[in-house]
């Protein structure tokens, strides 16, 4: 027969004594922790009260906190009363060390509630897993719990309260430093693209990046483009011994497109052998050896490709927080808005995108990373004249306007032009010849929002044979 264990959990109650006489001896104390400290990070009931009458205390105008005033506020506590009242108050405020370090105590108090809280939500899993109905997978279980234990992390990050104007501008005097220390180098990850990385100065952390367009404009390129190109410069970097790497392991959801077919297009890109032959295996023997050669060179690359399809925003978050824990991704790229699945599903799709986007603007400023999320148009851009896409285009997408920090729209001319072939022969037709020529491989992108600075179109090249953008001044038209 097995012999149970009893464990008790974790907790200290002489350090909860030694922080609140603490702050009994000098109320200032409290200012210092309050900031960090809540009440349920107290295991002692009585503990956890007297924590939350000392802040009411002094929220009220500054109200002094003392034995007698907070014995007189909690007079109808009996828990207070059962320990002797005024005399354990003043038992505590008799046994504060002298100078204590406040904060150190507010510390082991967290990390030891954190500790509970792990214990807690551990036979919640086991408990779950043991009850689960039929109709619930492990893995929804896996990112229910996965959802359980960030929030249970959120509780070590409670914030540090507000900054006076001194110490903010502090910090911006360091980040110029830092900045002016790289020499001219961007701040953020590099998207491979230098007139772009120079507008935005590279992807910054916690932006939220909206990539949209039209059908056909090529906005799946351009994003593996620059998912690619983050991963290829974080090992080169890497290997250089660089201090700090342009770029950043990648964590790629692809909604739409399977893993290989992604990595065909790198391929193509990489190789310059075109994907028909990819797909159809029509390789010359030098082109086979340059393909296999390739892709063992890259296979070593930080680039991680999920394509579950139907995937839920709580699905992508949980996902790349581990990730982000595991693999220290520095950058996420979503393919696309609109093949992601709601928390909830409603009747209401604007409201569900809004669910979405929210969700990616928050999953950016928690991990600390740039998001890249790619968004459809609707077909109402291809009635106008000019199809260069606005603002005004992502009104009916929810509210994916206001939550990304950058948008921008990808425009090529040479796609519709085609589409528009006047009769051989005519005028018009040697107009639109001259057009074609102009727009040939050409392809805008169009910075139609950001947050941080100015707006403005980037011009790039668009190679349709090998699905690759590039910048501009580096190829021959």
């Amino acid at each position: 027969m097995e012999q149970e264990i009893y464990r008790h959990v974790p907790y200290d109650i002489e350090v909860e004594q030694a922080l609140l006489g603490a702050i009994l001896v000098d109320n200032s104390a409290l200012e210092r922790v309050s900031s960090v400290l809540k009440s349920e990070h107290f295991y002692d009931p009585l503990h956890q009260r007297i924590y939350e009458v000392m802040q009411g205390q002094l929220d009220r105008c500054g109200m002094v906190i003392t034995p007698l005033t907070l014995n007189a506020a909690m007079k109808a506590d009996p828990g207070l009363v059962e320990v002797g009242g005024h005399a354990y108050l003043a038992g505590l405020a008799a046994a504060a060390p002298a100078m204590p370090n406040v904060r150190d105590y507010a510390r082991i108090l967290q990390e030891l509630a954190i500790r509970r809280g792990l214990i807690h939500v551990g036979e919640d899993i086991v408990n779950a897993a043991y009850e689960a109905p039929h109709d619930k997978s492990p893995q929804t279980q896996i990112e229910d719990a996965e959802k359980a234990l960030y929030r249970l992390s959120d509780t070590a990050r409670y914030g540090e309260g507000p900054l006076d104007f001194a110490e903010s501008l502090r910090r911006t005097l360091e980040s110029a430093e830092r900045a002016q220390a790289r020499g001219g180098r961007i701040s953020g990850v590099a998207s491979g693209f230098s007139d772009l990385d120079s507008l935005l100065g590279g992807l910054q952390p916690s932006d939220l990046i909206i990539v949209a367009g039209r059908p056909g404009m090529g906005k799946t390129s351009l994003a593996t483009n620059m998912a690619f190109h983050a991963a290829r410069a974080y090992v080169q970097d890497m290997e250089a011994g660089a201090e700090q790497s342009r770029g950043a392991p990648v964590l790629l959801f692809s909604l739409e497109m399977a893993a290989q077919q992604l990595s065909a297009r790198i391929l193509s890109e990489q190789t310059e052998i075109e994907m028909w032959k990819i797909r159809n295996g029509k390789f010359a023997e030098s082109e086979w050896e340059k393909f296999v050669l390739t892709m063992q060179e890259l296979s070593t690359l930080p680039l991680y490709i999920d394509d579950t399809g139907g995937i839920s925003i709580a699905q992508i978050a949980a996902r790349a927080r581990r990730m982000r824990r595991e693999k220290k991704i520095g950058l996420v790229v979503i393919d696309h808005i609109q093949l992601v699945a709601p928390s909830r599903r409603t009747e209401n799709r604007v409201q569900e995108i809004t669910e979405i986007s929210k969700g990616l603007k928050v999953l950016a400023k928690d991990l600390d990373v740039p998001v890249i999320a790619l968004s459809q148009l609707s077909r109402s851009v291809d009635s106008r004249d000019d199809k260069r896409p606005v603002l005004s285009d992502l009104r009916e997408s929810g509210s994916i306007e206001q939550d990304a920090d950058v948008v921008m729209f990808v425009y090529r001319e040479e796609y519709y032009l085609k589409s528009r072939e006047p009769e051989p022969g005519t005028p018009d037709h040697g107009k639109w010849l001259e057009k074609m020529e102009r727009a040939h491989r050409r392809a805008e992108l169009l910075v139609e929002k950001h947050r941080h600075g100015a707006t403005n179109k980037v011009e790039l090249f668009f190679d349709d044979r090998y699905t690759r953008f590039s910048n501009l001044a580096n190829e021959s038209v």
